[in-house]
């Protein structure tokens, strides 16, 4: 295995705190009986099940590429979900038509060049692809937040939108890795394989302490509704 003993920290620590996000997430719809937050907290699911294809291909040290392929795929999947949920929580706040916003994710869509998905990689092409819809996930969780700030906390917000932050800083450690510091690939260079993965650790804190965040704080007006 290439990995370290506190590089493995990390990256199992990266996927736990999504599985905890996720349940959060899926209990706060629960105690506020709002079934389209549990949907969302349900459609967190893909995305984690593929992080544990990702630790399986660093158990055999990088050398089952198909590991690796799977959880693009499981994260297509992943970001697909995450964007119904969350056009699903637009339709929750009634205040705007979707119609409107369908047009704006077509959009990113065609920014995305799809067509240059013909002479790709398959699994390449699989990770634009996830990439953009992803983006366009982002785009509508900033609209629903707009429109009902008791959904999300801004916390939580703030983490899927890191995100792009660990994805861009992972990019520049791979090149630095590859074609400065001289390794075959970033999983080599164990220090900056560490720094890279361990902002995806920073997003999934923020996306589970903003979900606790919000069932703390709708626990707490309960309370003073109750004693009032």
């Amino acid at each position: 295995m290439l990995l370290s003993f506190p590089n493995w920290v990390i990256h199992i620590s990266s996927a736990l705190e999504w599985g905890i996000a996720a349940a959060l997430l899926f209990h706060y719809g629960k105690i506020t009986g709002r079934r389209e937050i549990r949907l969302f907290g349900l459609a967190m699911l893909p995305h984690w099940s593929g992080s544990f294809f990702v630790l399986s291909y660093h158990i055999s040290g990088d050398t089952i590429p198909l590991l690796l392929d799977m959880s693009e795929l499981i994260n297509l999947f992943g970001s697909t979900a995450l964007l119904l949920a969350t056009i699903n929580l637009l339709k929750s706040t009634k205040k705007a038509p979707v119609a409107g916003y369908t047009a704006a994710i077509a959009a990113i869509m065609i920014a995305g060049k799809p067509q240059s998905y013909l002479g790709a990689d398959i699994f390449d092409a699989i990770l634009q692809l996830s990439s953009i819809v992803y983006l366009a996930f982002l785009v509508l969780l900033l609209i629903v937040h707009k429109r009902d700030k008791t959904i999300f906390s801004g916390l939580t917000i703030a983490g899927f939108w890191f995100v792009l932050v660990f994805i861009s800083v992972t990019i520049f450690c791979m090149y630095l890795a590859t074609q400065v510091r001289g390794y075959s690939t970033l999983s080599h260079d164990d220090l900056l394989h560490g720094l890279a993965e361990s902002l995806l650790t920073v997003s999934n804190l923020m996306i589970a302490f903003g979900a606790h965040r919000k069932i703390r704080e709708f626990k707490q007006e309960q309370l003073n509704h109750a004693q009032g």
